[in-house]
């Protein structure tokens, strides 16, 4: 790993996955709330009614709090690439940098310039344009989002590139394909529907909180019926969008669609688990059973992954050592052929250096032919394709359980804010109370599926994690992890004792 430690590895990925996911507190929230607090707003000025203009205060009040600490939190990870993952930056910086430079100049100055309108503005400016604010804010903070998981799409589905061998560099070649990437667009509409139903569930939460307690009820119940219709209609296009997802991970990142089903052997019309607790023994290639009980939907696996019957879906031992009748080189003659790929890069550099431009030539024609190889000549073994089997499937299967579930709590909630009968079931608002938690943890989970289902990969086939870390010593990335987690814990104590002080003070106080 050129002079790199597989300490230093270790903790660059444990500081950038804490950062991570102290980030993903607040985004998904602030997704969400944003286009809630339109809905509540747009519908005060149809009808007029004040109490629907201090529901939407309320609720802006507690969505400018979650903005501004999630804003804090991802400043900082944006740093973490420069300085964990500067070989990372050096080789993709051209690309990976463009979507960040315009989610900045673009979108969050569309948010700041708009923010202040919407929270300062209800007496200066007109209804009309206060709300057009608000619906800038929203409108502005989901394309944050956009900027961003094109990146990340990008990242698990490197393409509308070229790699340079003189400046050892991926250079942009087509702005529109790592735009328009179908990894990139799945990403967008999948994270942000259902960031609209944690932002929901936030919204019912804390209405339940105060229909269990008495308090404010009229706001509680009209919060409710806006939040259960927007999480319900989320909730259905999150099915949509994370079949689509299933689909392209399919045709991009088999591995990753094989981990999070636990799929080792391939298959055709292969069944989908629909419950299963998996071997932890099990290793690729070894011919135990990968589950220790499983229970399976035929063909739904083989359907989602082809939109059809009778393909076959390659598993881990297919991938790893390769499946001839399938077209499926092993992953050991990738690796071979990455070694050899990175040799004759060296080769060419050498011979630019003294001069030698036939020696030159010949090196680079090697190497065009084993580059797109490159990234596997830093991994060892094949077996280092594999990602953590177990903490991908229960991470998704997670995610697809609760998202179930949220589908009947807006069903449920739904219906009592429509006849009227919150109030009949203590049961029912505790179960609403708590749906937020459960919310967030289905949220973490998707991106446990997204981020580690790709390992050993920062970009996808291109570049493992090993050969993108910053050659720094690792108590250096150790000390920073820490005083991160110190800062990030605290900023998340500070903003949940906000928001409790603003909850309990209820729309009165804002």
């Amino acid at each position: 790993m050129d002079g790199v430690s597989l300490a230093t590895v270790d903790w660059a990925r444990y500081q950038f996955a804490l950062t991570a996911m102290y980030h993903w507190l607040f985004v998904p929230i602030t997704l969400g709330l944003s286009f809630l607090c339109a809905f509540f707003e747009t519908i005060y000025v149809r009808t007029g009614k004040e109490e629907w203009k201090n529901t939407a205060k309320f609720w802006m009040t507690l969505f400018g709090i979650n903005f501004a600490v999630g804003v804090a939190t991802g400043i900082i990870m944006e740093f973490e690439f420069g300085t964990n993952w500067s070989n990372y930056s050096w080789m993709v910086g051209d690309i990976f940098g463009a979507p960040l430079a315009i989610e900045g100049i673009v979108a969050f100055f569309l948010e700041a310039t708009f923010f202040a309108v919407m929270f300062f503005g209800w007496n200066r400016v007109s209804k009309g344009f206060h709300l057009f604010s608000t619906w800038m804010v929203a409108i502005g903070s989901n394309l944050s989002a956009l900027w961003i998981l094109v990146a990340n799409g990008w990242m698990q589905y490197p393409i509308g590139m070229k790699f340079n061998p003189d400046t050892v560099r991926y250079e942009m070649q087509n702005f529109w394909d790592v735009l328009f990437s179908p990894v990139a667009m799945a990403k967008f509409t999948h994270t942000t529907s259902t960031s609209f139903i944690v932002g929901s569930l936030f919204v019912i939460s804390v209405s339940s909180w105060y229909l269990l307690k008495g308090r404010h009820l009229d706001m509680a119940r009209k919060s409710i019926l806006v939040a259960s219709v927007f999480g319900l209609v989320s909730t259905v296009y999150a099915g949509i969008t994370g079949d689509e997802s299933a689909y392209v991970n399919a045709q991009t990142q088999p591995m990753k669609l094989a981990a999070y089903e636990g799929l080792y052997q391939g298959e055709k019309n292969a069944g989908i688990v629909a419950f299963g607790i998996i071997n932890r023994d099990k290793k690729p290639g070894d011919g135990q059973e990968p589950f220790v009980v499983s229970i399976k939907i035929p063909f739904i696996l083989g359907m989602m992954s082809s939109r059809g019957f009778g393909n076959f879906l390659p598993g881990i031992d297919d991938l790893v050592f390769g499946n001839s009748g399938q077209g499926i080189l092993p992953a050991a003659d990738k690796i071979a052929r990455g070694k050899e790929a990175i040799a004759d890069l060296t080769a060419y550099k050498e011979a630019k250096k003294a001069g030698n431009e036939a020696a030159a030539a010949e090196a680079l024609t090697k190497f065009t032919g084993n580059q797109p190889f490159m990234g596997y000549g830093y991994l060892e073994k094949p077996e280092d394709i594999v990602p953590p089997i177990a903490l991908t499937f229960y991470s998704f299967h997670i995610m697809v359980y609760l998202g179930i579930l949220f589908l009947f709590v807006f069903i449920v909630f739904l219906r009592g804010a429509t006849k009227n009968t919150l109030m009949g079931s203590q049961f029912r608002l505790a179960v609403g109370f708590v749906s937020f938690f459960l919310a967030m943890i289905a949220s973490q989970a998707g991106w446990i599926v997204a981020e580690v289902g790709r390992q050993p990969w920062a970009i996808q086939d291109m570049l493992p994690v090993g050969a993108a870390t910053t050659n720094i010593g690792a108590g250096s990335v150790q000390t920073t992890f820490f005083l991160f987690l110190v800062i990030f814990t605290a900023l998340l104590i500070a903003e949940i004792g906000i928001m409790t002080k603003q909850i309990q003070r209820g729309p009165e106080g804002v």
